[in-house]
């Protein structure tokens, strides 16, 4: 017997892959759970051929009997494969092998791509109930997030340079309501992924003799699959929109940890991803404490951030069938959903372990002083002036602030114009940034409250299922 060879690639990887993979979902996608996708494909294909009359109504028993990958031998599996050149034949052979007097009824009119890709959708049906799962475990951490801020002010930054007074709740809702969209995307591509392909060697069921349509049927009733509309040998939209909505949702986990690494920035230290003695920053540097974590997301939600494009070169076929792209999605389609998911799980786990600075969020809201307020100021003088003299006023007055070190108030009240419409008074009343919030709480409650409406639903459809 061979070694068993040592893992090359990340999700495989031993050292440095709990860094990144799930392995959950990773073992959704190993070989040997490829090899009973198939077998299960095949079963299916035999029980609906016997339940048509096909084929005898024992034989489908028989074969299901045999297609049990748990027992069998991979090495040798691997070696059949690399001498005919033939990633099926082999596993058909070897159930066929196994199912003694039903061996001629093994793979009875169905092509390798058939069983390839169906087996292939029982796999991604598996792995989108695990990512969904993951997926809805990261919205409820953001929504706690959502609430517990909800009222926390600080710095809303747009060009990387302080804007206007935000919450840090309204900061957490505004992914939460991006994430909420993840799960209604996953749901939404279920029907036209979770399809199974039973049409033969050129997609016309002539095999069948007539019978294909009720076999395929059958068939996908077995497996709990949506019957296809035609066959789609040549038509892989499904799993390329699949994949997409995967890396949407990496690039949302992307987003989130880069934005908990810059504000864990030492001149910025509002936020820090979880820390636990024990967790090095780095091999010369005692003192650091680096977000680690959060690097460690992005550069995963960067790897997903391929897979579209592959995916959709995948999408260009010639004719009726070929191989050319099987290996595109054999690849592409396991990794991406194990490194998504591992990013699901990580960036959970940085979010649930956050610490959060508020001394550091007052001191940044604060930085400039009542400068931050100019909008506040323009909308109050626009009410006299107009918008567009009224900007020309403080824009005057706040680049005299930035020079001159001195407050929005002072300079604003240089100016007579200004002086004539608005109070010492009523400027202090107005430039203060904890009362220049807009609407963010109101926007937090609206998109908590669809949250928790949607997963009130969810749960109770979950009742339902189970009761049934």
């Amino acid at each position: 017997m061979n070694a068993i060879p040592e893992p090359a690639h990340l999700i495989d990887s031993r050292v440095l892959g709990s860094l990144f993979v799930s392995s959950s979902v990773r073992d959704v996608f190993s070989d040997r759970a490829m090899v009973q996708s198939w077998l299960d494909a095949e079963v299916g294909l035999a029980e609906a051929q016997s339940e048509a009359g096909v084929i005898p109504p024992n034989a489908a028993a028989a074969i299901k009997e045999a297609a049990r990958a748990g027992s069998w031998e991979l090495d040798d599996l691997a070696a059949e494969i690399e001498r005919t050149a033939h990633p099926l034949v082999p596993i058909v052979r070897r159930l066929a092998q196994d199912s003694g007097w039903a061996a001629g009824y093994v793979h009875y009119g169905a092509t390798t791509q058939d069983i390839t890709d169906t087996g292939l959708v029982l796999q991604c049906r598996d792995a989108l109930q695990r990512t969904e799962t993951l997926l809805r475990e990261l919205t409820a951490v953001l929504a706690g997030l959502a609430l517990q801020y909800r009222d926390l002010p600080m710095v809303g930054r747009t060009h990387a340079q302080h804007a206007l007074p935000i919450t840090l709740g309204f900061k957490f809702a505004i992914l939460l309501a991006e994430c909420e969209r993840h799960v209604e995307r996953i749901q939404d591509v279920r029907p036209r992924v979770l399809v199974g392909q039973l049409a033969g060697a050129v997609g016309s069921l002539a095999s069948f003799n007539g019978r294909g349509l009720e076999v395929q049927r059958l068939m996908m009733q077995k497996l709990d699959l949506r019957v296809p509309d035609i066959v789609w040998h040549t038509s892989r939209d499904g799993f390329t929109e699949l994949i997409c909505v995967l890396a949407m949702a990496s690039a949302t986990c992307g987003k989130i940890a880069n934005e908990i690494r810059v504000l864990q920035r030492t001149e910025v230290a509002e936020l820090e991803e979880p820390f636990l003695m024990g967790k090095v920053g780095s091999s010369t540097m005692p003192h650091k404490r680096n977000p680690m974590y959060a690097e460690f997301v992005i550069s995963n939600a960067i790897l997903c951030r391929q897979a579209p494009a592959s995916m959709l070169a995948a999408m260009l076929q010639e004719h009726e069938r070929d191989m050319t792209m099987w290996g595109v999605e054999w690849s592409v389609v396991p990794e991406t959903f194990v490194l998504t998911a591992g990013l699901l799980e990580r960036t959970t786990q940085l979010l649930a372990g956050l610490i959060v600075h508020p001394e550091a969020m007052r001191r940044n809201l604060h930085h400039l002083g009542d400068l931050m307020l100019s909008e506040a100021a323009m909308m109050h003088l626009a009410e006299t002036l107009g918008k567009s003299e009224a900007h020309e006023v403080v824009y005057r007055a706040s680049m005299q602030a930035w020079e001159t070190k001195r407050s929005l108030k002072a300079t604003l009240l240089d100016d007579p114009s200004v002086r004539a419409r608005v109070t010492a008074e009523e400027l202090d009343r107005l430039l203060v940034a904890e009362s220049y919030l807009g609407q963010c709480q109101d926007m937090v409650d609206r998109v908590l409250d669809k949250a928790n409406a949607r997963a009130v639903g969810a749960n109770s459809r979950l009742a339902d299922e189970g009761a049934s």
